[in-house]
């Protein structure tokens, strides 16, 4: 899943010897807020709708204007993790990919790395979340996963990150390949585990817009 393999080819590099009028209309055209701009294939930054508009000049260069979020690009064979790192750092909708020779080859639009992070977390498949809170010395994945295998079900995957309620603990998300969570709750309360929150899914997905929502609840945005 590097970042390489999610580039789309429907969003073109700007040159800085182009007009903002040109830019402009490529902008309503694709439907997109940012282009990239390219210099002897070396990304060197984004310019957005508004600041054309600001600008109010059409007639000018994208030379004469100072780029945005030069630094929010991510290497061709970076994971697309890094991607969403990037684009929620700038709060960008796209991303500059570049070679490790510093070469441009392309752009990769948040949405894209959202159903890929989806499809690598198991988001598609049924089952249920369960989150868990606890101490970092209290963590252990196999004896999580021992204990709710008792129950004949399986973790697909699993996110640590900080407990909101508690800022000496952290908050594991677990995807499970079961619906039902009455009985592992119960298990794992029985063995001093404390349950924050949990989300069952009653039927398939349907929907690219059904899984990146189910993407935002199990990791509890």
């Amino acid at each position: 899943m590097q970042s390489q393999e999610f580039i789309t080819n429907l969003i073109p590099p700007l040159k800085l010897t182009d007009k903002c009028g040109m830019a402009l209309a490529w902008m309503e055209e694709i439907r997109i807020a940012a282009l990239p701009i390219v210099d002897q294939s070396r990304f060197v930054g984004f310019i957005r709708e508004e600041t054309i508009v600001d600008l109010n000049n059409l007639e000018l260069s994208i030379a004469e204007i100072e780029p945005e979020d030069v630094d929010c690009q991510v290497f061709a064979d970076q994971h697309v993790y890094e991607i969403l790192r990037v684009g929620a750092e700038f709060q960008s909708n796209i991303v500059a990919v570049s070679d490790r020779e510093g070469i441009y080859v392309g752009v990769v639009t948040m949405e894209d790395s959202l159903t890929a992070f989806a499809d690598s977390l198991s988001i598609q498949s049924k089952g249920s979340v369960l989150v868990l809170s606890m101490h970092m010395t209290d963590y252990s994945l196999a004896e999580i996963a021992r204990i709710v295998e008792t129950e004949n079900t399986k973790i697909l995957s699993s996110i640590i990150s900080s407990d909101p309620l508690d800022a000496s603990k952290i908050k594991l998300t677990l995807k499970l390949d079961q619906p039902e969570l009455r009985y592992i709750k119960a298990t794992l309360e029985r063995f001093g585990y404390k349950i924050i929150d949990h989300y069952q899914e009653e039927s398939g997905i349907s929907s690219e817009e059904d899984r990146i929502g189910n993407l935002f609840r199990f990791l509890d945005i």
